[in-house]
């Protein structure tokens, strides 16, 4: 006989969070029990799926101790690191409950606030987000947060709540439409604003990090916001094109004022370091432009390769 379909999903990404992993699931494991208590087959109403990316410290022989302990702990070892947002999507896709509850493992977003997120979701929403009151972090992540969200909410062409945190609740039919998206440049917050299903957003506490170190400093929040706004706009392109003509103005101009110069005053054009400075600007923006169209090659170029998303090493079930 069959175990039922657990009512909820819980899909954690880890990547070297030995120090969290113990008291991340005592805390869950509170909660979720308290929200499912009195159910029916409360035994089977939640599942706990744990996505070990690649991680080089004891995390998955974390994994494997709860799991052998508690049935409701699944686990998924990728091969190697794969990325934060392929690890999310490795657990959707094995994810079985008609809810899913996604979180990191940091403890920076703390499980006693996923009843606030059930609260809306059982209103009708397919997507309930939950928005950082206030946060905890060191001053130069913050600014990096919310450069990182002006951005996308600027140039990324789909509307995306700022200062969400990965703490979420979404419904069974946006976990289906999600997992039929299998671009390899993956940004799992631009894919579910795209797909238009109903959401709201929820206040949430947010917690310093107190074990461990954070796996997004600042470059790769600036890589991020690049690779977020490039897989859901081309405004990047367009950008090259507007350039491009504000490189042909600001050179007509300039040869206009010292054609002005010799014709009229009679100033003879006094011109090797004009020259370089000129050829630099010029060729600067070209290979800018050059950039940008390779970063767009370079996406269609993965996707014909249709290599698989991730690569499972182990998994436990």
């Amino acid at each position: 006989m069959t175990n039922p379909s657990p009512e909820f999903s819980i899909v954690i990404p880890i990547c070297n969070e030995e120090e969290n992993i113990p008291l991340l699931y005592k805390q869950l494991v509170q909660v979720m029990e308290g929200i499912c208590a009195g159910a029916r087959n409360a035994e089977y109403c939640f599942e706990i799926i744990l996505v070990d990316d690649g991680s080089t410290d004891g995390s998955w022989e974390l994994i494997r101790d709860l799991n052998a302990k508690d049935h409701r702990v699944k686990g998924i070892s990728f091969s190697r690191n794969f990325g934060h947002h392929v690890a999310l999507t490795a657990g959707l896709d094995y994810a079985q409950g008609r809810a899913i509850i996604l979180m990191d493992g940091d403890l920076q977003d703390p499980p006693e606030e996923i009843p606030k997120l059930l609260s809306e979701f059982r209103k009708g929403f397919d997507l309930v987000y939950g928005i950082r009151g206030e946060r905890n972090d060191p001053v130069m992540k913050k600014v990096s947060s919310h450069l990182f969200w002006w951005i996308l909410r600027k140039f990324s062409g789909v509307d995306i709540p700022g200062g969400q945190t990965m703490l979420r609740i979404l419904s069974r039919r946006l976990a289906d439409a999600l997992k039929g998206m299998r671009e390899q440049a993956r940004f799992i917050h631009g894919m579910m604003a795209w797909t238009g299903f109903n959401t709201t957003t929820v206040a949430v506490q947010h917690n310093p990090r107190k074990r461990g170190i954070s796996k997004y400093d600042i470059p790769r929040m600036f890589k991020l916001a690049f690779h977020a706004v490039s897989s859901f706009s081309t405004v990047p392109l367009r950008l090259a094109t507007y350039m491009g003509l504000f490189s042909s103005l600001v050179s007509l101009i300039i040869g206009l004022f010292f054609v002005s110069k010799k014709i009229f005053l009679g100033i003879p054009v006094i011109g090797f370091a004009s020259v370089i400075v000129a050829i630099f600007f010029v060729g600067g923006i070209q290979l800018l432009v050059l950039g940008m169209f390779g970063e767009y090659i370079g996406r269609t170029y993965q996707e014909v390769q249709k290599r698989p998303l991730y690569i499972i090493r182990e998994s436990l079930s």
